[in-house]
């Protein structure tokens, strides 16, 4: 090819190059906010604003009061990051949603439930608008970019055979890319142990994995044995490359709570030692169903209640335990503030069975598919998609009697203090002093069956103002006068009386410290 031949496919090149830089830059520039319908927007006329999708759905709870729920769903809130996995869920039987962002309000009429003669629930069907995959933008981009590299390709052949003919030809080149690490026969960081991996990868953000690295990590995980099972799934043991794993696989109802986890797991900067460590997230369709995979460090302990109820511990066991919970705690609630800040997050479902015990005998607290978050902006709480409750025994009185202020974010985490001095309450039971312990049980095990009702559960913690009983033997420990103390003041009936996870932390590292200048 001529001299003058190459410095016009260059010149070509450059000129798409430059035309598709400012037609994105104008679509980024002029793109005005999508304004939709919102339920739980009541200071702003029942409006929100977003950059992303209006979000609608209608859900059939069992007390067959169907429930709708209008809402925006930014761009923080996809999942995956390029695509949002909200906008393809499949309808079923109880829930149905759509998105939309072809014009204002799209998302104004929900999904309605159509009915056979005898009530028996037939399908579902949208009156609304469908689910747009392309916007304007994105149809520039398609024809753009194509474009752009289909020139910058012709131009790559060229320059790529010239170059190679110079070397000593093609051959050299072939031999020289199988060594390369991106060869098809070089696996992702072969040879890195997944804890290196998320050190390396996320660069201090504590955000997660990207989510090439997550699918591929999924897909190469063999299942070794189920460990546990709940309502929304079950648990397995897993092996990547020689290692554990726990891989939670939730059911396809229960996709709202996989999500939600997911997501909350990948907030900046929420990676913490007493946070259980999220490792990746894959949802995987075999065409008959979708199986919702979320894969977290594994702990061969299991959770706390299990472990409590095998083992006792010490008084230095005992408040090392304690203070590693409040620890955590302590850290989902704090907001951190910057541009590589943490908005500060409510568990909303705290209770020993969704704490995992470490192999040094501290805790690092799972399960947030309930968690809800705090916008410090506009001091808004991110309330999930989710109409699954958290568990009844733990509940706070304001929660069972429905006088919690939910546009309060405080709230929320006056509730899981609440339900962190019962989890002191069952972890002092267990300490061994002078070979006297008690036996392991739940919170109001003496008061409400096995499985309560939230009718049962207000009258014991509302109404007759009950909480759980006391041994004697506590007051003749300094270690355990303590911990009643701390879990006292968690269970406060007037919320706002109760102590901050920050604060129980401190006090509990105070008492370790005291204790180990004794020794």
């Amino acid at each position: 090819m001529p001299p003058k031949a190459h410095r016009d496919m260059a010149r070509t090149s450059l000129l798409v190059f430059c035309c598709a830089v400012f037609w994105l830059g104008r679509l980024d520039n002029g793109v005005q906010a999508l304004k939709c319908k919102c339920d739980v927007c009541k200071e702003t006329n029942y409006t929100c604003q977003t950059e992303g999708y209006c979000f609608t759905s209608t859900y059939l709870p069992k007390s067959g009061v169907i429930e709708h729920t209008y809402r925006c769903l930014d761009k923080h809130q996809f999942f995956p990051p390029e695509e949002p996995q909200w906008c393809h869920s499949r309808p079923t039987t109880e829930y149905v949603q759509w998105c939309c962002r072809d014009r204002d309000f799209c998302n104004a009429e929900a999904p309605q439930l159509h009915h056979h003669h005898n009530n028996e629930i037939i399908s579902f069907e949208s009156t609304g608008p469908k689910f747009s995959n392309f916007t304007t933008a994105e149809i520039v981009l398609m024809s753009v970019i194509p474009t752009m590299l289909l020139c910058f390709v012709g131009v790559g052949i060229y320059y790529f055979y010239k170059t190679k003919h110079k070397r000593g030809g093609l051959h050299h080149h072939l031999r020289h890319g199988e060594d390369s690490i991106e060869a098809p026969d070089h696996p992702i960081l072969k040879g890195v142990s997944l804890q290196h991996m998320i050190e390396m990868t996320t660069s201090g953000s504590g955000s997660g994995l990207p989510l090439l690295v997550q699918r591929s990590i999924a897909r190469q995980i063999q299942l070794v044995e189920i460990i546990g099972q709940g309502r929304f799934g079950e648990v397995w043991r897993g092996r990547w490359r020689g290692e554990n794993v726990a891989v939670k696989i939730f059911s396809s109802r229960e996709e709202r709570s996989w999500f939600r986890e997911a997501e909350i797991y990948q907030t900046v900067m929420l990676r913490h030692d007493n946070i259980l460590g999220f490792i990746a997230a894959d949802n995987k369709d075999n065409g008959t169903w979708t199986q919702l995979w979320l894969i977290t460090d594994y702990h061969e302990y299991g959770s706390l209640f299990d472990f409590l109820g095998r083992n006792t511990l010490d008084t230095n066991g005992m408040i090392r335990m304690a203070l590693s919970i409040a620890t955590g705690l302590a850290h989902l609630h704090m907001d951190i503030m910057g541009t590589q800040g943490k908005p500060a997050i409510a568990h909303r479902d705290l209770k020993s069975k969704n704490i995992l015990v470490k192999s040094n005998f501290t805790c690092a607290i799972g399960d947030l598919g309930l968690a809800v978050r705090h916008d410090a902006t506009t001091d808004t709480v991110d309330i999930p998609l989710n109409n699954r409750v958290g568990t009844k025994r733990y509940m706070a009185p304001e929660v069972l009697d429905e006088t919690m202020n939910v546009n309060h974010f405080d709230s929320f985490k006056r509730a899981d203090v609440y339900a962190l001095g019962l989890i002191f309450w069952e972890i002092a039971r267990r300490c061994n002093v002078g070979g006297i312990y008690d036996e392991y049980q739940l919170p109001f095990y003496d008061a409400v069956p096995s499985d309560p009702t939230i009718e049962e559960m207000r009258r014991v913690v509302c109404v007759d103002k009950q909480r759980p009983n006391i041994p004697n033997r506590w007051q003749s420990c300094e270690a355990l006068r303590v911990m009643l103390k701390l879990m006292k003041e968690c269970w406060y009936h007037n919320a706002t009386a109760r102590l901050t996870a920050l604060r129980i932390k401190k006090t509990l590292s105070n008492f370790r410290t005291s204790e180990e200048l004794k020794m």
